[in-house]
């Protein structure tokens, strides 16, 4: 059975958990066909990325019986090898989105435990259903977060509130992930207004918008001397180019752009 479909629409490719008798929850298979999908999106033509899960969750993390494995397996063995780059197949779950070159938005309702709430932070945004329940969830079970976030929780929260998430587990409302940081947004729909978002950065230039990306990665993790000098070579990439003239000439005619 498929654990994830990919639809192109738009310049927009929709991405989609489809387990949703098991709340779309991660067993090995979910895990490979996540990073399938996300290798197959990197290499398309897409302008932007709309992550969701069908049925009553988007994610609620590691399925139970996945339990069982761990424990009879040397996890040495599976966790440390570094299969892609810098990753291991868990951690790639959430990192592979990091590595798409456009924009990835999250689209979460229900539960976002887990494993699943550390793949919609490989999102670039995340947008929530007001009922929608996250979790750092590893502590429940004697872990700690291990799936990419603690590569990316502290980018969006304070220190204070990662401890307080990874201390106890407990699962927080949807108004309180965006006030703290974790969640951009909060919709009634946020799978339409995700579509929406994506439909409006598809509508810029692509190139921009891919080096947009790369800039911003950039700067959440280099020195300043870094940042300036990958700010010029960014804009030196763009000004005068094909893409930047259209957008030009658009803005001045009041059309839309028209990229080839």
């Amino acid at each position: 059975m498929s654990r994830v479909s990919i639809k192109y629409e738009d310049n927009i490719a929709r991405v989609t958990l489809t387990r949703p008798d098991k709340m779309n929850a991660l067993d090995n298979a979910m895990i490979q066909a996540i990073i399938s999908a996300g290798q197959e999106v990197a290499a398309s033509p897409a302008r932007a990325v709309v992550l969701s899960g069908e049925g009553r969750s988007f994610c609620a993390g590691l399925d139970l019986a996945s339990f069982a494995e761990m424990g009879q397996m040397n996890a040495e063995d599976w966790l440390m090898p570094r299969k892609h780059g810098e990753t291991n197949d868990v951690q790639e779950v959430a990192m592979v989105w990091r590595r798409v070159q456009v924009p990835v938005i999250a689209a979460l309702h229900g539960a976002v435990y887990g494993g699943g709430l550390q793949l919609a932070l490989g999102a670039d945004i995340r947008i929530a259903h007001p009922a929608a329940k996250l979790s750092v969830m590893e502590m429940k079970w004697g872990l700690v977060p291990d799936m990419g976030g603690m590569a990316l929780l502290p980018r969006l929260v304070r220190s204070d509130v990662l401890r307080q998430l990874i201390y106890t587990a407990a699962p927080v409302d949807a108004a309180q992930a965006e006030r703290w940081g974790l969640v951009t947004s909060l919709e009634e729909d946020p799978l339409e207004a995700a579509l929406a978002l994506a439909g409006e950065i598809a509508g810029k230039s692509p190139a921009a918008i891919r080096a947009a990306k790369r800039l911003i990665e950039v700067a959440e993790s280099a020195d300043r001397a870094s940042v300036l000098l990958d700010e010029s070579r960014e804009s030196v990439g763009l000004i005068g180019k094909a893409e930047q003239m259209e957008v030009i000439s658009a803005q001045m005619q009041g059309r839309r752009p028209v990229f080839k």
